[in-house]
C-alpha cells in the first residue's frame, strides 16, 4: 500500500551516461511550492530513495517517513521549507555504486563505482532537478544524505565535491569497507577553506559487532576533526543508544538531521 504524503512527483527511468541501470527519482515538494511561485528552495538529495517516502517501495516495507517528518517540521517552522530528492538505488548493483573501491578478499568481490555514481548526481541528476524545479543551486543550499553504504557514498561524494554539496547527512556509515579506506581518503583530501556541514551518527546496537561499529564511526569523527571540522559548529556527532542498523532507527534520527542541516536561524 502506498503511503505518500504531500506534494510528491515521480520521474521514472532516469537515464545516466555514467551507469548502466536506469532508475526512478522521487521528489518531495514543500507545502508552499505550488502557491508561492516565486520562491526557490534548498534541496536534499538522498540515496536509497525508494525507502524515503513510500512503504510500498521501501526495503521490507520500512520507509523513513521523510515526507511526513518534513511536513511537520516545515509547518511547525522548525526547518526551512525544502525539496527532497530520493534517488532509487540500482538493486543488485547497489554495492558497486555506493563504494569507492573494490572490496577486499573478505568482502564482496565488487564495488568501486562510487565516483561514477557521484558523477551521475552532480552532472545529471542535479542539473535535471535544477531545471525542473525552483531550486536554490549553491552548495550552501544543497545537501546529500544516506545510511549504511549510502552514508559511505554520501561522504565520498561530498568530500570530492564540496563546491556542490555544502551539507552532508552521514547515518551509520560503512566505515569498515576495504579496511577503513574512507579514513585514508579523508587524510589525503586537500585542505579546504570551506567544508561541508556534516551530520554523523551511529547506533550502539548495530550489526554483529556493535562495539566495532561505534569505534569505526568515532575514528571517522576524529579523522574529520583532525582535518578541520569542529564539533558543534560544522560537525554534529550522535550515538543513538541501543539503536540497531535499520530503517526504523534512521527514521527516528531524521528530525534531528533536518534540524541540524536546515533548521531556521533565529535572532
Amino acid at each position: 500500500m502506498h503511503t505518500l504524503t504531500g506534494n510528491i512527483r515521480l520521474h521514472r527511468n532516469f537515464h545516466s551516461r555514467h551507469l548502466p541501470d536506469d532508475r526512478n527519482i522521487i521528489v518531495y515538494l514543500p507545502p508552499s511550492y505550488d502557491e508561492d511561485t516565486e520562491r526557490r528552495y534548498p534541496v536534499f538529495y538522498l540515496h536509497d530513495g525508494q525507502n524515503m517516502f513510500d512503504a510500498e517501495t521501501a526495503f521490507l516495507g520500512q520507509e523513513w517517513h521523510a515526507d511526513e517528518i518534513a511536513e511537520d517540521l516545515i509547518r511547525g517552522e522548525a526547518i526551512e521549507p525544502l525539496i527532497m530528492v530520493g534517488i532509487y538505488n540500482a538493486g543488485e548493483r547497489r554495492i558497486d555504486e555506493y563504494t569507492p573501491t573494490r572490496g577486499a578478499r573478505t568482502e564482496a568481490a565488487s564495488g568501486g563505482k562510487a565516483r561514477l555514481h557521484a558523477a551521475m548526481i552532480v552532472e545529471e541528476v542535479k542539473p535535471f532537478i535544477d531545471a525542473e524545479y525552483r531550486t536554490l543551486t549553491t552548495a550552501s543550499c544543497t545537501a546529500l544524505g544516506g545510511s549504511s553504504l549510502g552514508g559511505l557514498a554520501t561522504l565520498y561524494a561530498g568530500l570530492r565535491n564540496p563546491h556542490v554539496f555544502g551539507k552532508l547527512a552521514v547515518l551509520s556509515p560503512s566505515v569498515w569497507w576495504r579496511n577503513g579506506v574512507i579514513l585514508r581518503m579523508i587524510r589525503d583530501i586537500p585542505a579546504q577553506e570551506s567544508r561541508p556541514k556534516i551530520w554523523l551518527d551511529v547506533g550502539t546496537a548495530e550489526g554483529d559487532d556493535p562495539g566495532r561499529c561505534v569505534d569505526d564511526t568515532r575514528r571517522l569523527r576524529d579523522a574529520l576533526m583532525k582535518h578541520g571540522w569542529a564539533l558543534g559548529k560544522d560537525l554534529s556527532y550522535f550515538e543513538d543508544s541501543d539503536a540497531p542498523h535499520s530503517e526504523q532507527a534512521w527514521t527516528g534520527r531524521l528530525p534531528s538531521v533536518l534540524r541540524f542541516l536546515f533548521g531556521r536561524i533565529t535572532d
